[in-house]
């Protein structure tokens, strides 16, 4: 086997490892987020005498369901996907990893490994505001007069959003700045590696030439 091939293969095999950990990442949270915003439809108690905002009830309800969707969808394609790459990485044959579909299927893993982790955890953010605004909304103060302006439940539900924000905010800016870091780690890698090949090319041309040289001193 060449250096070259001997490279690619474990280019090859680095891809396939990475793949398995998206997906093995993506089934465990996704699992785990789903089901926690079916627990929390199912289980939050609604007042029916208090008068509930439309916009409310039904962003709760749509953000509910999308989440779901979202975090369905990815471990639907872990599921299918996942199986395929532990049983090619289980084999001890260098050769093996040319069956794993994980370089056909990368733009299914990436497109998983986002809704799980990005999309899915924005969605999870929202819904646990929706969840406070929907569980306290109704709480009123029992000793405040008709003056009052905004009464426990909405003071909860105020502070529990003044908190979330932030943390959203701190999330998207994460996300951002751990999606240029990682593109500009490949870049780099990418460009050291073809650095090495560009030498690796020189080295061999040298050689070729140096062959050509010596070739015709072999004869009187």
């Amino acid at each position: 086997m060449s250096l070259n091939e001997h490279s690619m293969q474990a280019l090859s095999w680095r891809k396939l490892y990475l793949s398995r950990a998206k997906l093995k990442a993506t089934s465990r949270t996704s699992a785990l987020l789903s089901g926690f915003a079916m627990v929390a439809m199912v289980e939050v108690q609604l007042e029916p005498d208090h008068d509930y905002p439309d916009g409310l009830l039904i962003a709760f309800s749509a953000c509910t369901t999308v989440l779901v969707a979202v975090h369905l969808f990815a471990l639907m394609v872990s599921t299918c996907i996942l199986p395929n790459l532990e049983a090619v990485s289980n084999v001890h044959n260098l050769n093996s990893v040319n069956e794993s579909p994980h370089e056909r299927m990368h733009h299914h893993i990436e497109l998983a490994w986002a809704f799980s982790t990005v999309i899915g955890t924005l969605l999870f953010l929202t819904e646990v505001v929706l969840l406070c605004w929907v569980k306290f909304l109704p709480l009123k103060n029992k000793t405040a007069g008709q003056n009052a302006t905004i009464s426990s439940g909405e003071a909860a539900a105020i502070a529990s959003t003044c908190i979330m924000v932030p943390f959203g905010v701190v999330f998207i800016v994460f996300a951002v700045h751990f999606y240029r870091t990682l593109v500009s780690h490949k870049t780099d890698r990418q460009i050291r590696e073809l650095d090495q090949v560009i030498q690796l090319q020189k080295q061999l041309n040298h050689g070729a030439e140096n062959d050509e040289l010596k070739a015709p001193a072999n004869f009187p």
